[in-house]
């Protein structure tokens, strides 16, 4: 019923409702809201979830249109991984704190809570969450939307989600599935790692499939979610395609580039030897392995045959000031890549460098904590055992050709959620 309701919304609104509307003419979630009026939450007290990127179309931060918005209260912030502002490094817990801007209470989800408590619910009408995803089944805001989702359905609180572009665009489904044993909080959505959905439709997801959410099934249908759709966007849009502005979503995430970039690499530089650009000024772009040339990264890359991606050299100047050189990975076709595919070969080639130095296989070397967190990213022990029986002999091949299957089968599955042709 959600979702039959978010699309007849779609279908009402005007052509011209904004005014002149054209192919890069979007508007988020947070723009509709305003155009309506602020229908769905005037007269209500409401806690909101967002960060930096949590801005409406002009760049005005959604804190800011609530807090001005008629007849609305706005009285608690929470803050996903990073923080409201951002500012906070990865893996790194945020204290609760008064925000000196606007005199709220800062209740932080990445901390000595992930989730928000009976005490920072009690008074709230709805909890607003209005926060930029990367389309990667990893990056943990999605995980944080989940949690406060089953928080606020036990505790009969509304859920309004503001939707966003995904902005490897809406078609690109790619990478393993997510085994029930390995759900973490880089892993809470039993999707491909790069899902295709936006942020709004997995919340729809959450509501209407069964066993996504870690709540009883009275709890899950007595829960009221309601998402606001953007107006202008198409699956088929990447995110230059939308005519907005990038914002940072996390520090190692300044611009579109390193976004595209976590889908492809994120994975693959936690065991091994690579590295992949974290720091620099090319993040999850820009590969190096200690002891190897770029030339010789890229000529192993090149036996395997990645399509849509090519290589070149660029050098870079550290903070000393060194001058250093490494391995730019160019898209050259978007839609005939398999963004996952490069970390999967980063594995083998690790493998195989690993044993050639004589260090043995880095994936039987591996302490249990080191093993867990890989699994939990990749979301199954079956590559990971491969890598420790096989190591470079791993057949990355035909684990590609299983999960793109599994990948179409959740393609075909997620129609049923999607708020956008």
């Amino acid at each position: 019923m959600k979702l039959l309701k978010a699309l007849l919304l779609l279908l009402v609104l005007p052509i011209s409702l904004f005014g002149q509307t054209s192919a890069n003419r979007i508007y988020l979630g947070i723009d509709v809201l305003e155009y309506q009026n602020f229908t769905q939450v005037k007269g209500k007290r409401i806690g909101l979830l967002t960060h930096p990127a949590g801005v409406n179309r002009n760049g005005m931060s959604t804190i800011d249109v609530l807090r001005r918005a008629p007849n609305v209260q706005l009285v608690a912030l929470f803050g996903p991984e990073h923080g409201i502002y951002g500012d906070e490094k990865a893996n790194v817990p945020v204290d609760h704190r008064v925000d000196q801007r606007t005199g709220l209470p800062v209740y932080s989800l990445y901390g000595k809570y992930r989730r928000p408590t009976p005490e920072m619910l009690r008074g709230l009408d709805a909890m607003v969450i209005d926060l930029q995803d990367l389309g990667v089944r990893s990056y943990t805001y999605i995980s944080c939307m989940r949690y406060v989702m089953e928080e606020c359905f036990k505790h009969k609180v509304e859920v309004i989600v503001l939707d966003r572009p995904n902005p490897l665009g809406g078609l690109k489904v790619d990478g393993p599935p997510m085994d029930k044993e390995w759900i973490s909080y880089v892993g809470s959505f039993q999707v491909p790692y790069v899902h295709g959905l936006t942020i709004g439709e997995l919340a729809t997801m959450a509501k209407n499939k069964r066993g996504v959410l870690d709540i009883d099934e009275k709890t899950r249908k007595r829960g009221k979610l309601t998402v606001v759709p953007m107006y202008g966007w198409k699956r088929s849009m990447q995110w230059p395609q939308t005519g907005l502005e990038w914002k940072a979503t996390s520090p190692a995430i300044p611009d579109l580039s390193a976004a595209m970039g976590y889908s492809m690499t994120g994975l693959g530089a936690q065991l091994g030897g690579f590295v992949h650009g974290y720091g620099t000024r090319y993040p999850f772009r820009m590969l190096q392995y200690t002891g190897k040339t770029p030339e010789q990264i890229i000529q192993e890359l090149k036996r395997y045959t990645i399509p849509g991606l090519d290589y070149r050299i660029v050098t870079f100047k550290m903070k000393n000031g060194e001058l250093r050189r490494g391995v730019y990975l160019m898209v050259t076709d978007w839609n005939q890549l398999r963004p996952t595919e490069v970390s999967f070969y980063m594995m083998k080639i690790a493998a195989k460098w690993n044993r050639e130095a004589d260090k043995g296989n880095p994936f039987v070397k591996a302490d249990a904590n080191a093993a867990g967190l890989f699994n939990k990213h990749v979301g199954s022990s079956a590559f990971w055992e491969s890598l420790k029986r096989n190591g470079e002999n791993v057949d990355v091949a035909a684990y590609i050709r299983q999960w793109a299957a599994e990948a179409e089968r959740f393609r075909q599955e997620s129609q049923a959620y999607q708020l956008y042709k």
